[in-house]
């Protein structure tokens, strides 16, 4: 079952962020694996928990990049961990927020705005 696609109005209203993860080498064909065959009921179990519109990308040395919207990235992060590699304090210390420093639709939307 698919969950209702996320409108415009919806983003508005959501964080968006992108991260950098490191998978830890010896689990990155598991990783790979495990996404590409997920089961619906984890896709509604992340939709569920603020993971909307997420994408990952994967170097072969198991840089991990994602980009997601949330209304809580705290909440979206609630659970992950055993695939990555932990730094210093704890399990989501690794995650490591992106700055974002551009928006297409945010530049665009500033140039209708008298």
């Amino acid at each position: 079952m698919r969950g209702s696609p996320v409108t415009h109005n919806e983003r508005l209203t959501m964080q968006r962020a992108c991260f950098q993860l490191q998978v830890k080498p010896d689990r990155i064909e598991q990783y790979t694996r495990r996404h590409a065959a997920m089961r619906p009921d984890r896709h509604e179990a992340l939709k569920r928990t603020g993971w909307n519109n997420c994408s990952l990308f994967l170097r072969p040395e198991g840089l991990l990049i994602g980009y997601l919207e949330t209304d809580s990235l705290e909440a979206a992060q609630a659970g992950m961990g055993k695939f990555y590699v932990d730094l210093e304090d704890g399990p989501d210390e690794g995650f490591v927020q992106l700055q974002e420093i551009f928006h297409l639709e945010d530049q665009l939307a500033a140039l209708k705005t008298p």
